[in-house]
């Protein structure tokens, strides 16, 4: 950045005071919470998140200083919720990955879908017998019993939209997911291999450690990062 672009020390300071402020209201949402998913807390997350990144860019481009804040996702965070205090409707997103891992078994289990219903011939091929699964079963029983279907689980991801009014019929059906207002997400949780990753990595890097005592007892499992809110 130019010099006569820079920041100024006073727009550092301002930065810094807008992070003070966020913290006071993450903290009072956190103490006023109403539930595991209070989406007060997941507001004051987001803010607190975009305050404390405005601050760490602002400090590095007038100080060459940098902060020791990790601000997770934060190029993919959604913006301050601007639906409806009073939603009248809403919509739930929700995609589940799966690998097929044991043709067969998905197979087998099409034929017996078949065999109950007196019907033929959609088994015999994988597509078909994902036809026939995803038929015969809710997704949510499916993501139950993924592995009795020859079925491994991979990334999922489900969204809570606020709205005035229901959708028109019909009109979101060919691209569901694109038609999301970031603004009117109340919450969103995503569950992926990365956060397990993550972890994994930070146990290795324990393991590496020569001559240091852990902090952790032998039982104590490490938490995985926090993954409802981005």
């Amino acid at each position: 950045m130019s010099d006569a672009a820079q920041s100024t020390a006073a727009e550092v300071r301002a930065a810094a005071e807008a992070v003070k402020t966020a913290l006071d209201r993450h903290l009072a949402a956190v103490e006023r919470r109403s539930g595991e998913d209070d989406p007060a807390v997941y507001e004051a997350f987001n803010q607190l998140a975009a305050a404390a990144e405005v601050y760490d860019e602002l400090l590095y481009d007038r100080y060459d200083e940098v902060t020791p804040f990790e601000i997770p996702g934060a190029e993919d965070a959604l913006p301050p919720y601007a639906g409806p205090e009073e939603p009248n409707a809403l919509s739930v997103l929700i995609r589940r990955d799966y690998a097929v891992v044991e043709p067969q078994r998905l197979l087998a289990q099409a034929q017996r879908i078949e065999a109950a219903e007196g019907e033929d011939g959609a088994s015999g091929t994988v597509h078909g017998a994902l036809g026939l699964l995803f038929g015969e079963f809710e997704p949510d029983e499916i993501a139950s019993r993924h592995k009795e279907f020859g079925l491994d689980e991979g990334d999922s991801t489900l969204w809570v939209t606020a709205a005035d009014e229901p959708a028109e019929p019909g009109e979101w059906l060919e691209a569901p997911f694109e038609q999301v207002d970031p603004q009117q997400v109340v919450c969103r949780f995503d569950v992926s291999a990365v956060f397990d990753d993550e972890i994994d990595d930070v146990d290795d890097d324990d393991e590496d450690t020569d001559g240091l005592d852990s902090n952790l007892d032998e039982d104590e499992d490490l938490e995985p990062l926090d993954a409802d809110r981005r």
